[in-house]
């Protein structure tokens, strides 16, 4: 089974992207589930959304404890919450952020990380360019298909169709394809 917490702020469409990665495993045939765990349901509050992908059924209901990768939406919660409790040293982090894990202060931390299971993604900015919002969760589903090679892009570009139809959904494929081909190409 293949774990993933998403980490971010009401607003930020944490809750969408877990759901939209539990459609696009699907999609591939595996089993999948996507739930929240809320606090105060207000934007701008902290949010942490869990997604389990498996290719056998998945009879596990609860919060997701020991990630096999952890999406932070919101690079602001780094050092307000502990973030990365139960994230294995052999895990993926990817982080919505244009600045290097030292510069976010994270440089020890992620010394301990395979190098190619890291990145940090300017997924906020891609969403602002082509869907014209702050959110990010369609650009770091892109980059989570480029660095895990758990789903495949085109998976995640269906699921993103799929819950965003006509014109939005085109803009957040978009910013999702960005994000995947600037990872894979560097």
């Amino acid at each position: 089974m293949f774990q993933v917490r998403i980490h971010g702020r009401g607003g930020q469409g944490v809750v969408s992207a877990a759901e939209m990665l539990s459609v696009a495993a699907f999609q591939e045939g595996d089993y999948a589930q996507a739930f929240p765990s809320f606090g105060s349901e207000r934007m701008g509050a902290p949010v942490i959304a869990f997604c389990r992908l498996d290719d056998k059924e998945i009879r596990l209901r609860e919060p997701v404890m020991t990630p096999d990768a952890l999406i932070v939406q919101d690079p602001t919660l780094l050092h307000q919450v502990d973030l990365f409790r139960g994230l294995d040293t052999r895990g993926y982090l990817l982080i919505n952020s244009r600045n290097s894990y030292q510069d976010l202060g994270l440089g020890d931390f992620v010394k301990q990380f395979p190098p190619h299971h890291l990145c940090t993604v300017a997924a906020t900015e891609w969403a602002l360019e082509f869907v014209g919002r702050p959110v990010p969760n369609a650009a770091l589903l892109g980059a989570f298909a480029a660095i895990t090679r758990r789903v495949k892009l085109e998976s995640v570009l269906a699921a993103i169709r799929e819950k965003f139809p006509g014109e939005i959904g085109e803009k957040n494929a978009k910013a999702a394809a960005k994000a995947y081909d600037t990872i894979r190409t560097n």
